[in-house]
């Protein structure tokens, strides 16, 4: 249903009676230079939000969240990142839980308790952990073996130089165990996107506002700020998100502007990040191994001498095969 237009004062123009109620009528010019003046004042709302989001954070932190039960915190990560399990009906958030522990090797209590809280708020990887088949169908793969990338854009937290090298290394990963070959193309088409986008931390607020079912008549996605409707969250949390081999957006990676990029151990390393989205670039779910570069956690390896554990180097080259002398 069409909501009807809503009006509202502020300082600069006092509060007639058609400011204070839905209006349906034809609006005059001052009444439309009015609307203009709210909808810029968005701007300044989405600014406010980034800082009432973290404040938000901090409060769940404060307060024991098992004492106050909320479960839509828990329903929201389940939801996110175990879309299969949500398919299953009449399964209780017990049920679902218990789920997301066997799948992260946790004790299977079926309750939110703090080992899985923990869990929980690790940073990680935005892909769902166990994909269903509606999202990647079937087995994805490129059907080539030479594929492009672009850098559409860079983070302030690196020089170009130092960011062209972490995304060169991290596909070198897959292509030391594969057949692939990666090209770096600076302009036109590519098979795979990169990009460092905002992400939208008043969006991750709005979207917690929508789960509480406060507005059911907004559509709280459409702010997803850069554009694919999986929002980033700020610091911490998601780090990045790529998308299965397909037409279009498939292949393409994002990662969150609001993380402090390096290439060593301090903020989040962007070669490691990288080398695990690129999996996902190329076909590979996540792993539960919690050695395996898949695994959805962030953790930290010495880049110099990180080598593709087994579990990621068996799952790319039953997609591939195993990389040929002299190719």
């Amino acid at each position: 249903m069409d909501m009807p237009m809503f009006m509202v004062g502020d300082i600069a123009c006092s509060l007639l009676p058609w400011l204070m109620k839905p209006y349906t009528g034809q609006l005059g010019h001052s009444r439309e230079q009015y609307n203009y003046r709210i909808s810029r004042a968005h701007m300044v709302a989405e600014g406010t939000f980034r800082h009432l989001k973290m404040q938000f954070r901090c409060l769940l932190i404060l307060l024991n969240i098992r004492k106050w039960n909320i479960p839509y915190v828990a329903d929201d990560y389940l939801h996110r990142f175990f879309p299969s399990i949500n398919k299953v009906g009449g399964w209780g958030l017990e049920e679902k839980i218990k789920e997301m522990q066997k799948f992260f090797h946790l004790t299977v209590t079926g309750k939110l308790n703090s080992q899985t809280e923990e869990m929980m708020a690790r940073p990680r990887c935005g892909v769902p952990d166990v994909l269903d088949y509606s999202t990647f169908p079937g087995t994805p793969r490129w059907r080539k073996n030479v594929l492009t990338y672009r850098i559409l854009n860079y983070t302030p937290d690196l020089p170009h130089s130092m960011v062209v090298k972490a995304i060169k290394k991290a596909f070198q990963v897959w292509s030391d165990v594969t057949p692939l070959r990666f090209q770096n193309v600076a302009r036109g088409e590519a098979d795979i996107l990169i990009r460092f986008a905002h992400g939208g931390e008043a969006t991750a607020m709005f979207l917690r506002i929508h789960e509480l079912h406060l507005f059911k008549h907004i559509n709280f996605l459409s702010y997803a700020a850069h554009g694919d409707q999986s929002p980033f969250d700020g610091r911490g949390g998601v780090l990045a998100h790529a998308f299965a081999p397909s037409p279009g957006i498939g292949g393409d990676a994002h990662f969150d502007e609001a993380e402090k990029w390096s290439q060593n151990h301090i903020g989040t390393n962007l070669f490691l990040v990288a080398a695990h989205e690129f999996g996902h670039s190329l076909g590979l779910g996540h792993s539960n191994v919690q050695g395996a570069l898949t695994y959805p956690m962030y953790r930290y390896w010495e880049p110099n001498t990180f080598v593709l554990p087994d579990d990621d180097r068996q799952g790319i080259q039953r997609l591939y095969g195993r990389k040929r002398e002299n190719f």
